[in-house]
C-alpha cells in the first residue's frame, strides 16, 4: 500500500489552519484548533446545530496508524483528512510538541437563551477570568462536577483561546458554554430561571462550610468566579445572593482560581444530590 501523500507547507489549508491561532481569524472564520487525541476524539463525537464539529484533521502517518480509529471516524464523520510531516504539523499547531493530531472544529458555544430553557441546577460564571488556562481549567472542573452550563461573560477570556482548548481536556466538547454574556444579563436571567447566585470570594462574609451545615446549597445554584489575581469587583459581588469564601484551615495564604472553583462546584453538586437535595425550579 503507498504511503499517504503529505500536504504541502504551502497549501492553503495550512495557512488557513495557522491563521486561528489569532483571535479575530478564529471570530471571523468561527473555527478554533483542538489538538491531541482526546480533544479530538471528543470533537469528533461532538455535534453543533446538527453538523458535525470536527472540519478538517491533519496528522502525521505515525499518528494516524496509532489512533487508527480516531482518524477512521473523523473520516466517516466528514471531516477532510490531511496527512503532513512532523514541520508542517508544527506550523499548524499551538503547541511546543504536538501529539500527532490537529483538528479544525466549528464554534460550538450556546446561546444564553437556550441555557436558560434547559433549568440549569449547576451553573459555572466565569466573570473577569483572564488568564486562558484557568478558563479552561474551570470548564473542565464544571463538567467533572456535572454542572449543567458555563457562561463566559463579555469581561472573560476566549473561549477558543488554544490554551483554553487544551486546559478543558475534552470538557469544552461536553456540556453548553454561553459565551460574552455581561455579567449582569447572566446574573438576572438566571435569577429568573429560579437559581441562587453565589459570588465566590476569599473575603466573602458568608463561609461555604456554614453554608452546607446550614442546608442552603441544595437548590439550583449559579457560582459567579472572578479574575485569578485580583477576585470579584465590589459591582460583581452586590449582584449576588451571597458572597461566599473557602475556609483556609491550614495555614496557605489562598486558594488559586481552579482549586476553590473546584470546592464550589463538588460542594454544591453532594448538597444537591444528597437526600434532600435539589428541588426543581418550578416548585413551590
Amino acid at each position: 500500500m503507498p504511503s499517504p501523500e503529505l500536504i504541502s507547507s504551502r497549501s492553503p489549508r495550512v495557512a488557513a489552519a495557522k491563521r486561528l491561532a489569532r483571535r479575530n481569524f478564529r471570530g471571523k472564520e468561527r473555527r478554533f484548533i483542538a489538538e491531541g487525541p482526546q480533544a479530538v476524539r471528543e470533537a469528533v463525537e461532538h455535534r453543533s446545530g446538527g453538523e458535525a464539529t470536527l472540519t478538517e484533521l491533519f496528522t502525521t502517518v505515525e499518528a494516524a496508524e496509532r489512533y487508527a480509529d480516531i482518524v477512521a471516524a473523523a473520516r466517516q464523520a466528514g471531516a477532510r483528512v490531511h496527512y503532513a510531516d512532523d514541520e508542517v504539523l508544527a506550523e499548524v499547531s499551538q503547541t511546543v510538541t504536538p501529539q500527532g493530531l490537529v483538528g479544525v472544529c466549528r464554534f460550538l458555544d450556546s446561546p444564553f437563551e437556550e441555557i436558560l430553557k434547559a433549568r440549569p441546577k449547576l451553573v459555572a460564571v466565569l466573570a473577569h477570568v483572564r488568564d486562558p488556562g484557568n478558563a479552561g481549567t474551570v470548564l473542565r472542573c464544571a463538567d467533572a462536577a456535572g454542572a449543567d452550563a458555563v457562561v463566559l461573560t463579555d469581561a472573560s477570556v476566549d473561549l477558543y483561546n488554544p490554551k483554553s482548548v487544551r486546559a478543558s481536556v475534552g470538557s469544552l466538547f461536553h456540556l453548553p458554554v454561553a459565551v460574552g454574556v455581561p455579567v449582569e444579563q447572566a446574573v438576572q436571567g438566571l435569577r429568573d430561571a429560579g437559581v441562587r447566585i453565589l459570588a465566590a470570594d476569599g473575603a466573602g462574609s458568608d463561609d461555604l462550610d456554614a453554608e452546607l451545615d446550614a442546608g442552603t446549597m441544595g437548590g439550583p445554584t449559579a457560582w459567579i468566579f472572578g479574575n485569578e489575581a485580583w477576585g470579584l469587583p465590589e459591582e460583581t459581588r452586590a449582584l449576588a445572593d451571597a458572597v461566599v469564601r473557602v475556609p483556609i484551615h491550614g495555614k496557605a495564604e489562598s486558594l488559586n482560581l481552579a482549586t476553590a472553583a473546584a470546592v464550589c462546584l463538588y460542594a454544591s453538586a453532594r448538597a444537591q444530590r444528597a437526600p434532600a437535595g435539589c428541588r426543581s425550579v418550578t416548585s413551590a
